[in-house]
């Protein structure tokens, strides 16, 4: 019965990862997931010793309310800093078996102690990427923190062999230096890298949890552990080739993207626009290619959007194409996920290396808050985050039309030459009330 019930499990949670490939089939992915989890919580509760249960299914209800309570408060743009709790407190689970395991034993294995290591490093690690993409902290000494871990690494090295010894005061010394290790070491990656390093965190943390499942002999845990760990590492390769970075420059040798461009420009070097021009341009092209960045998340344009996609799709005729950057926003697949709760038709959406061709044959191109994504220096600024970076050829496109809120750079630190071209109208200002307008006047307009 309980093999029968695993591979039952194993299944659901394989489907479940299948369908969330696809746009289309994500929800029922998501679906396939929570019904494997209930499953595996059900079948765990019914193995445990009675006196126990009443412990565990308090622990899950708790668990489950915070869950629920913190998706609730969270908005689509606070996305990423909730990916990257969700992935530190994977670590921290993990790692608190591993101090659980080592302290009930009279000498702790090598698994148990580097179960410790990974776990609090990728707990630590993960609260520095909410702090840096909440905003949080801002820093400035990069230098005196890649000092610091090189101390906290060889300091844990040494930690590891006290803790062979199993007395919990060695082991708790432990784990709180791989947690100072983890946060230190990530705190001054650059913020044009964290989508990568989100991914390197959430792969980590599934293959902490199959490390736990060999530990204690568990398989639903080593599988579904392997699966987020594998995920996550391919998610990591996708990212890192597409922002044409090596893994270890990014980890080891970050820059640092809060140098501010020393551009000289002002306002009065770039040519203004209103959501009345915008509409008029619009509703008089052939085809308009949107593409979205993270100033779409931050201002909670997508809904907008979508309705401005509909009006000139099915009132003016127009061909209306999405751009998606596999690193636009502060996470991969943000924008999709961002576009999808708006309803806006995963056909229309299409990735870089399917736009870029498109952007020459654009009569116009909406570019709300994409900066860096779209930015012509990443094929000439060689001391930048961004060098070499593939980026949508937004460049090509007839007229420009740049949403976004001011003339200040982007998260990788850089001025946008775009914003100063001839051909480009920028709209300054809240990018959903923007856009709102914009749609008033598509409205309003007859053509």
């Amino acid at each position: 019965m309980i093999s029968i019930t695993n591979i039952l499990i194993y299944s659901l949670f394989i489907l479940s990862i299948s369908k969330m490939s696809a746009t289309r089939t994500a929800y029922k992915g998501n679906i396939l997931a929570i019904i494997g989890m209930s499953v595996a919580l059900i079948f765990g509760l019914i193995s445990i010793k009675p006196e126990y249960q009443i412990y565990a299914i308090t622990t899950i209800l708790f668990g489950g309310i915070t869950g629920i309570i913190g998706s609730q408060k969270t908005s689509i743009s606070q996305l990423p800093q909730m990916v990257a709790l969700l992935n530190g407190f994977g670590g921290l689970a993990s790692g608190l078996i591993g101090i659980s395991e080592s302290i009930n034993l009279t000498q702790p294995n090598f698994l148990q102690i580097f179960i410790i290591f990974t776990g609090c490093l990728t707990f630590s690690g993960s609260i520095a990427g909410f702090f840096k993409l909440s905003g949080l902290i801002k820093i400035s000494d990069t230098e005196t923190l890649h000092s610091t871990s090189i101390i906290l690494l060889i300091l844990s090295i040494i930690g590891s062999f006290y803790a062979y010894n199993g007395e919990i005061e060695y082991i708790i010394s432990f784990a709180l230096l791989s947690s100072l290790l983890g946060f230190c070491f990530i705190l001054p990656i650059g913020g044009a890298d964290m989508p990568i390093i989100i991914s390197i965190l959430n792969g980590l943390s599934g293959w902490c949890t199959t490390l736990v499942g060999f530990s204690i002999e568990n398989s639903l845990l080593i599988i579904i552990g392997t699966l987020i760990g594998t995920s996550g590492s391919i998610l990591t390769y996708i990212m890192t080739k597409a922002m044409n970075r090596h893994l270890l420059k990014v980890i080891f040798a970050p820059l640092n993207q809060h140098k501010e461009d020393t551009s000289q420009h002002t306002e009065q070097d770039i040519h203004k626009g209103t959501p009345q021009d915008a509409a008029f341009l619009m509703e008089n092209a052939h085809k308009v290619i949107i593409v979205p960045g993270f100033g779409m998340a931050a201002s909670g344009a997508q809904h907008e959007l979508g309705n401005m996609a509909n009006l000139l799709i099915q009132k003016y005729k127009v061909d209306v194409k999405f751009g998606i950057h596999p690193v636009a926003g502060r996470m991969p697949g943000h924008m999709n996920v961002l576009l999808a709760e708006a309803d806006i038709p995963p056909e229309i959406i299409y990735g870089i290396n399917e736009i870029n061709p498109e952007f020459k044959t654009a009569d116009i191109v909406y570019i709300i808050g994409a900066n860096d994504t779209t930015n012509p220096l990443a094929k000439t600024k060689k001391d930048s985050t961004i060098y070499q970076m593939p980026i949508l050829e937004v460049e090509q496109a007839k007229r420009i039309l740049f949403v976004k809120r001011s003339l200040a750079p982007g998260y990788a630190g850089l001025d946008n030459p775009l914003f100063y071209e001839d051909k480009t109208l920028m709209l300054l200002g809240d990018g959903k009330e923007i856009t709102k307008e914009i749609v008033t006047n598509l409205e309003n307009d007859s053509k």
